[in-house]
């Protein structure tokens, strides 16, 4: 009579138990992995706007549209993309004024109206690294629904300046 030998390392790993162990065993990793991603994600920013310039250069804006977004902006922030900036949305025209506290970046700051002309430029905006609140204010000269930050010298190589018209979808009610 031939007697099988059960219990190698082939017969167990053909197991039926061992196969369906491993398949959760992956399934709980990939769910931790993408959790894991998931909160990276949510640091990382929702929403962005394609906005086009008149000669046809399309700059991939962060939305800024709350609140808290508005806030934080930039700060922090070690590097920007060529062509890519942030766009602050406003449920009205005002003077909105910025400042660089904890912004690493010189930047130029664009400010537009309801029509998405541009109704100011502040170009090559330094840094501040005061560690008070004695940063200064940047003020556009008319009233602004948006204003567009990028890394400072490009609206020069854009050729973006007072009354020029910028294209891209309004940005849903902002907060």
């Amino acid at each position: 009579m031939l007697h099988r030998r059960t219990g190698t390392i082939l017969d167990r790993l053909a197991s039926p138990r061992l196969c369906l162990g491993a398949v959760i065993i992956l399934h709980v990793s990939l769910i931790a992995w993408e959790a894991s991603a998931g909160s990276e994600q949510t640091k990382l920013p929702s929403t962005f706007i394609s906005i086009t310039t008149p000669h046809g250069v399309t700059i991939q804006a962060e939305l800024a549209d709350t609140t808290q977004k508005r806030a934080t902006g930039l700060m922090f922030r070690e590097s920007l993309s060529q062509n890519h900036g942030m766009l602050f949305a406003f449920a009205e025209e005002q003077e909105w004024s910025f400042w660089m506290k904890n912004t690493r970046i010189p930047l130029d700051i664009i400010w537009m109206n309801k029509n998405k002309r541009i109704v100011h430029v502040e170009r090559h905006v330094p840094i501040c690294t005061r560690t008070d609140d004695g940063c200064p204010n940047y003020q556009p000269n008319a009233p602004a629904m948006y204003v567009l930050e990028l890394a400072a010298g490009t609206a020069d190589v854009l050729k973006l300046q007072r009354g020029v018209s910028l294209q891209f979808a309004t940005p849903p009610n902002s907060q």
